[in-house]
């Protein structure tokens, strides 16, 4: 296998990291999901992440984000199997293994946009799991900063169609002007019916983000957050004809029977539907 590890763009690198926490969890008696291809690309790629000792500053911080990573792989498994489209798009795909892991319905048809180099990577290592999609996986090579839709409508996405938007762990690394930019753009492509997901944070100062930017030697992680559309993007929603509605981490979790940090109430997940 020809890997590309040390060509992954730096935000791309954190996919690997994530990657390790759904390897983890996957091997819990207790798992909330379980993905079989996690543990693969953590070892195709864990060349590129920063040596991690038992007592670093990186194991806190990932200890501080597994409760999220976690919490959301499974909230973002149920929305889109939930969604009842027959058309996906994952927006900056990187290391999600969903068309291959989950039971979606017959005749689903599942976009993943991202980098070339990401995409090479990610299926350099699918090729050694022998992996097979349980739906028709379309794979689409772009950069989202620049004209992916043309992108998307080549690849066959169909406008008409009611679309179920997934924008896992992307948002934090935009400007506010790009996240808007991107969330128009979804908006443009969608068919009413359509629905769009994400994470959502309130901006309080005991807040996942601010934890996570005090969290010590952080940032390498931290310092490529943007802050996307904060706290607002309810509003924003609403504002371009959406109907948001949003859930606390700690709301979800507890439908989970996993218990949830004592400030998961100021983080979670906007769904909004067109």
């Amino acid at each position: 296998m020809t890997t590309v590890t040390e060509s992954l763009p730096a935000v791309s690198r954190t996919a690997v990291g994530v990657a390790a926490m759904r390897a983890y969890e996957s091997n819990r008696p207790d798992r909330l999901f379980d993905d079989p291809y996690a543990a693969a690309f953590f070892e195709a790629g864990r060349s590129v992440l920063p040596p991690i000792g038992r007592d670093s500053a990186q194991a806190g911080l990932g200890e501080l984000m597994y409760p999220q990573i976690v919490i959301r792989t499974r909230f973002f498994d149920d929305y889109l199997l939930q969604a009842g489209c027959a058309q996906v798009v994952l927006l900056a795909a990187g290391l999600d293994a969903r068309a291959f892991r989950l039971a979606w319905p017959p005749g689903t048809r599942l976009f993943e946009i991202d980098l070339p180099e990401v995409l090479a990577f990610k299926d350099d290592v699918l090729a050694t799991q022998d992996a097979s999609p349980s739906c028709e996986r379309v794979v689409v090579r772009a950069d989202l900063r620049e004209d992916w839709a043309t992108a998307l409508r080549a690849s066959g996405f169909d406008p008409a169609v009611p679309t179920a938007w997934l924008i896992e762990g992307l948002l934090i690394y935009l400007s506010r002007k790009d996240a808007e930019g991107l969330l128009t753009t979804v908006g443009e492509l969608s068919a009413p019916g359509s629905r769009v997901s994400f994470e959502h944070g309130t901006g309080a100062p005991d807040g996942l983000v601010s934890r996570a930017h005090a969290t010590e030697d952080g940032e390498s992680v931290t310092a490529l957050w943007r802050g996307g559309l904060g706290s607002t993007a309810p509003e924003w929603l609403a504002a371009h004809g959406w109907q948001p509605s949003t859930v606390t981490r700690a709301e979800v979790a507890a439908g989970y029977g996993r218990p949830s940090d004592d400030n998961a109430t100021a983080d979670g997940f906007v769904t909004a539907v067109l």
